[in-house]
């Protein structure tokens, strides 16, 4: 679990990190460089959960290897399937990680939203629904592995 005091928001605790794959932790369906090392390291404070459409099919194979829960959505609306999901971890105790319009619902019912703004941009909806922007999937996942970041960026 990552406990946090933050200035102007009190006591944080967050045990569930919710990620996008491509556009957040992928480029074309691949992993970006620095990652896996980085999601390792946060697996041992929290659960790691990463839920995406899978634009290239890749999503499952390349997180293979690492300690996480994949989750596959199929087609439908995915912004709500992301959104519940975050809901039925517990918004309150779930950060979520994401940059596609569909990654909207789920930055705005997390209790920490963090929007990437990577090779691939942000959907605007999804940069308003977010607390945090972050040039990318390294910066936001040191944000968590390196909380007095966060504290600065995000108090009052």
């Amino acid at each position: 679990m990552l406990e946090l005091a933050v200035p102007g928001r009190g006591r944080v605790a967050y045990e569930h990190l919710l990620l996008d794959f491509n556009g957040t932790l992928a480029l074309d369906g691949v992993l970006l460089p620095g990652v896996a090392e980085r999601l390792k390291n946060l697996s041992g404070q929290m659960t790691v959960h990463v839920v995406t459409a899978d634009t290239f099919g890749s999503a499952s194979e390349t997180l293979s290897c690492l300690p996480l829960r994949v989750k596959i959505l199929g087609r439908g609306v995915q912004g709500e399937a992301k959104a519940a999901m975050v809901e039925n971890l517990g918004a309150s105790k779930t950060v979520a990680v994401g940059n596609g319009s569909n990654d909207a619902a789920m930055l705005k019912a997390a209790g920490l939203g963090i929007v990437i703004l990577g090779p691939e941009g942000c959907a605007t909806e999804t940069l308003s629904a977010a607390d945090i922007v972050v040039p990318g999937a390294e910066a936001a996942l040191d944000l968590l592995l390196h909380p007095r970041r966060l504290v600065a960026t995000w108090r009052r």
